[in-house]
């Protein structure tokens, strides 16, 4: 059996190799639409591309599910060891100059994170984590924040790149307006919970993520001590990219009930 370090260090170099190409890019690409906020460039395309060449030389009978892959990809390829990659998360930080998003890159075999790393370019902090063995930053470990309250938690949110007034993701944000000491929105999946496993944030929640988005993240916020589950505080599944993400299971409790509590005021009668 391979040791989960060979492939921790397949996965932060994969990760850093995107990071150098996507800065690389950023003063020549062109942009295109690939939906109504949700902007890819050259830059995502080259990343994947880089990373992929990386991973299947040292692992060939691996299979390698990126952002920019078509939808039936994954299906049709997919192994027993399965890696994850966001070439580019925080695509629209990027575009607009906004020196805030990452690459992130995680290996799951047959369901079960195995290891992950999420690579900041710009300020070059590189999150790393293997399961059972804790997470780490720039090799340093990093433990959650024993914030228990939501009146005294830094909260990050997410929302999709279309919301509604009626949308259930702004009822909980007004919640949560009331409840938490702030709250941030960074445009970075993979940060966000890089950021709650290092202890800045305290609470994270999104439902409209997808799984590379947060793969790699997940498994950090779990090996720095955190909790994480579905919406409903169920288990939680990583193709769903639906989650609450708290520091610790007293304030995952009271995550779980104000998102309840905003839930129950959108409900139909």
């Amino acid at each position: 059996m391979i040791p989960k370090q060979d492939y921790l260090t397949t996965c932060e170099r994969a990760a850093r190799a995107g990071g150098a190409v996507v800065l690389d890019w950023i003063d020549r690409f062109d942009v295109r639409e690939k939906g109504p906020a949700d902007l890819v460039t050259q830059a995502d395309l080259a990343s994947q591309e880089t990373i992929q060449e990386i991973i299947l030389d040292a692992f060939p009978k691996h299979s390698v599910l990126g952002e920019e892959d078509h939808p039936d990809a994954d299906s049709a390829a997919r192994s027993e060891y399965r890696w994850i990659a966001d070439p580019l998360d925080g695509t629209t930080n990027y575009v607009h100059r906004v020196p805030h998003f990452s690459v992130s890159v995680a290996l799951e075999r047959n369901g079960e994170l195995l290891v992950g790393t999420v690579f900041d370019p710009v300020s070059q902090e590189c999150f790393t984590a293997a399961a059972g063995e804790g997470a780490k930053l720039n090799g340093q470990p990093i433990r959650t924040s024993e914030v228990v309250n939501l009146s005294d938690a830094l909260a990050a949110v997410g929302f999709p790149p279309q919301t509604d007034r009626d949308s259930p993701d702004l009822a909980v944000f007004l919640e949560a307006v009331m409840n938490c000491q702030a709250i941030r929105r960074t445009g970075s999946s993979a940060l966000n919970l890089c950021y709650l496993a290092a202890g800045r944030f305290d609470v994270y929640w999104a439902a409209s993520t997808k799984i590379w988005d947060i793969a790699a993240g997940v498994l950090m916020v779990r090996e720095a001590g955190g909790s994480v589950t579905a919406p409903d505080s169920g288990p939680f599944v990583l193709d769903t990219g639906q989650f609450l993400a708290a520091a610790n299971p007293t304030l995952h409790a009271r995550l779980s009930e104000m998102v309840a509590r905003a839930q129950a005021k959108t409900a139909p009668a």
